[in-house]
């Protein structure tokens, strides 16, 4: 790699750190009269590497990023309650020689009402939807050295849409969890012909030529925690289970969790660790685990304060 350019990359995060530093990295806009509490959460991490071109070490020039954005609006008032989540991530990697790689793929939308049966126990109605953004694909290596790309994913291919209706215990501020033993679930897969193999025939259950398989009845745990686990250390995770009442067995139900650990440099840096695990029968008989490390800013806009 020529100096120049390695210049002008370190000039180019100089100034992006620069402009993150003037920048505020939390507005807190207390409003004691409104029965919302608003969170707007957005976030950007960064990773690069690069070598000279005589560089004996070995390696390979990469740059990548991880963008996170997380919107919730939450309704209460007397015994009644109505909470809202957004949660998106997505994120790339260039590799020389490789081209853009996807590493992270998330967009979670939940709606939640609640009437309050106590302090810590409410009725709870609600509908969610997980699916990605765009086409995930598995790479081989044949014979001749040429690598090879498979569709395996794409937006909508899967996406389970649940409705659930139960209990929800929140025994503390940061720590819920939403038991509900009637959760039907539509797992939709558009175009699933385009996943169909001879060892797979039917992609994520679903039998072609439907492009819709229906688990009418259902149940489904949704467990959340979001806390500062120590100084200047977040911890958040969100478990999701699923359980078909028809084909009920350890090995037939489903879980994810993802995990988020945010610990803050300054104001406005934070060094970001994500990590899934997901175990589906429908998707793959082992547990599935990803996992990611970055350095960037997140930026938040809410009109209350958190208890600690």
């Amino acid at each position: 790699m020529k100096p120049y350019t390695v210049a002008v990359r370190i000039v180019v995060a100089g100034i992006f750190l620069l402009l993150a530093a003037r920048s505020q990295a939390q507005i807190v806009r207390i409003d004691s009269l409104s029965n919302w509490r608003k969170a707007f959460k957005v976030g950007m991490n960064f990773n690069q590497a690069s070598f000279s071109s005589n560089w004996k070490g070995g390696g390979t020039n990469a740059v990548g990023f991880n963008a996170l954005l997380n919107f919730k609006a939450n309704y209460k008032k007397d015994r009644n309650s109505w909470d809202n989540e957004i949660d998106f991530l997505y994120g790339l990697v260039n590799n020389a020689g490789t081209g853009y790689r996807k590493t992270n793929d998330r967009l979670f939308m939940d709606t939640k009402y609640g009437y309050s049966l106590t302090s810590k126990w409410d009725l709870a109605a609600s509908f969610n939807v997980l699916t990605q953004f765009a086409k995930g694909y598995t790479y081989s290596t044949g014979p001749t050295g040429v690598e090879t790309a498979t569709l395996i994913s794409d937006f909508f291919a899967p996406a389970f849409v649940t409705v659930a209706l139960g209990f929800e215990y929140h025994p503390v501020e940061y720590f819920k969890v939403r038991i509900s033993p009637i959760a039907p679930r539509a797992t939709i897969v558009n175009g699933v012909e385009r996943f169909v193999t001879v060892d797979n025939p039917t992609p994520f259950g679903v039998t072609p030529p439907n492009s819709v398989r229906y688990e009418w009845l259902g149940a489904q745990i949704l467990a959340e925690f979001n806390k500062d686990v120590m100084k200047n250390v977040n911890l958040k995770f969100r478990y999701l289970l699923f359980a078909n009442y028809q084909e009920l067995s350890g090995n037939r139900i489903d879980h994810r969790l993802d995990v988020n650990l945010t610990g803050r440099v300054n104001r406005f840096i934070n060094v970001n660790l994500t990590g899934i695990f997901l175990y589906d029968y429908d998707q793959d008989k082992a547990v599935q685990f990803s996992e990611g490390l970055s350095l960037g800013f997140l930026y938040t806009i809410q009109n209350f304060e958190e208890k600690k």
